[in-house]
């Protein structure tokens, strides 16, 4: 169950540069269902317990704000409906979906040079558009269009991690910036469909992070998208 009024917030990629800096940041503030393949968020967690060893019987904070880390590889069959169910399971309701895991595969000598780009495709767009795709009608079908007064009071919403290069030519990047191009147009057709049961999406497209704009500046983006009511929009950070 969801704790009081904190609201959940279902996050993909969450052991990654802007996941980490998310969950850091805000796993006081929201219940944080943190989806990663790999490495874990460097944020308290369910797999870990604090004990202050000077006085191991007094509550310690962090474990009152733990996220709760979901070991899945998106891109195969099902895992996207199970970290769906697991989260409904775990907090009853989602209020801010997360899109922030992404494949970035890079073409150096361009697209014509070998099969490089080629093979590249369906990792691509599999992860940075299928993905989004998919958690956003599971979570959609097993809740949202369901409760519509709720989703309009509780504000939810997706924010989907999309880059500059969705919109941008950067030599080397053909597939990846082709994928968050396509993500952008994918936004503002859930922005579009989902405003019917009161759901809003929008994209944040930053600059390369933390090179050209700061990981804070772009989680900064996710929290002020989570807390308006704009709708449909693709927003640059740092850009």
């Amino acid at each position: 169950m969801s704790r009081g009024e904190r609201r959940v917030c279902l996050l993909t990629g969450a052991s990654g540069t802007l996941g980490n800096a998310f969950c850091g940041a805000y796993y006081k503030n929201y219940d944080i269902v943190a989806v990663c393949h790999t490495k874990t968020p460097s944020a308290p967690s369910q797999m870990e317990w604090f004990v202050d060893p000077l006085a191991p019987e007094t509550a310690v904070p962090e474990n009152d704000s733990r996220i709760y880390v979901v070991r899945a590889d998106l891109t195969k069959p099902g895992e996207a409906e199970r970290v769906v169910d697991i989260a409904l399971a775990r907090f009853d309701q989602v209020d801010l979906l997360v899109n922030n895991a992404a494949h970035v595969g890079l073409q150096r000598r361009g697209i014509v040079d070998g099969d490089d780009a080629l093979d590249q495709f369906d990792p691509h767009f599999s992860l940075n558009v299928e993905v989004p795709l998919r958690l956003a009608t599971r979570l959609a079908q097993r809740s949202w269009v369901h409760t519509g007064t709720a989703n309009r009071e509780r504000n939810r919403n997706i924010v989907n991690v999309s880059s500059i290069s969705g919109s941008e030519v950067y030599r080397g990047q053909a597939l990846y910036a082709a994928s968050k191009a396509a993500l952008n147009h994918l936004t503002r057709y859930i922005a579009d469909e989902f405003a019917e049961f009161g759901v809003r999406a929008n994209a944040i497209a930053p600059n390369s992070f933390p090179a050209r704009v700061s990981t804070q500046e772009v989680v900064r983006s996710i929290i002020e998208l989570d807390s308006i009511t704009i709708n449909g929009g693709v927003f640059g950070v740092g850009v």
